[in-house]
């Protein structure tokens, strides 16, 4: 896996985006693995009032004291499986950042989606670096400035790295709407680090 460095398409400061950074068939083989594997959840959340489930599958892994959850939700933690921890090992020696948690998003085809939102929960910390890897299905994701309210977008490639970092969470909200013709799935691997609870 190679550094993600400056970013082709123009994306706003603090997001770094690399088209390859797993080959085709490294990212479709892991593709599968992590199909059949992981053990999905489809959390059950309340977002303005409304409460079902979320429309996607997830898979929350973590080192051993660590959890997680949003929109009143937790999420059940799973042991990280050896082909991750070897892919966590590789990004914290490139970024020089560690990585304790691992959220993954399984897109069943283009109707499943993830609304408008920021990772800037406090257990975040105040400028977190979360690293997306994509595999399957190309999806765009959407970012919105909270002030100019300019939306850009990039598209994800599978094997791309898109690494979020200093004020992206605080200054913009991201998003992957609905792409109804979308027959394929994707997976997204999203890397963070998540301050652990004091004693």
């Amino acid at each position: 896996m190679q550094r993600p460095n400056a970013n082709p398409q123009q994306l706003p400061n603090g997001f770094s985006y690399q088209r390859t950074a797993l080959s085709a068939q490294k990212s479709l083989d892991l593709f599968y693995h992590l199909q059949q594997n992981l053990p999905w959840q489809q959390p059950i959340t309340t977002v303005y009032g409304r409460t079902g489930a979320i429309p996607r599958l997830q898979c929350f892994i973590s080192d051993n004291d660590i959890e997680y959850g949003y929109s009143q939700s937790k999420l059940i933690v799973e042991p990280w499986p050896a082909v991750l921890l070897a892919m966590r090992k590789r990004l914290e020696q490139h970024l020089q950042q560690p990585f304790n948690s691992l959220l993954v998003n399984y897109y069943r085809d283009g109707n499943d989606t993830m609304g408008w939102h920021s990772d800037d929960e406090i257990e975040l910390g105040s400028e977190p670096t979360i690293v997306c890897i994509s595999l399957g299905a190309e999806r765009a994701l959407k970012l919105k400035h909270k002030t100019s309210h300019k939306v850009s977008e990039v598209k994800l490639h599978s094997g791309s790295c898109l690494v979020m970092h200093g004020h992206s969470q605080r200054d913009f909200q991201h998003a992957i709407a609905k792409q109804t013709t979308l027959a394929h799935p994707r997976i997204s691997l999203t890397f963070r680090y998540i301050l652990p609870k004091p004693n």
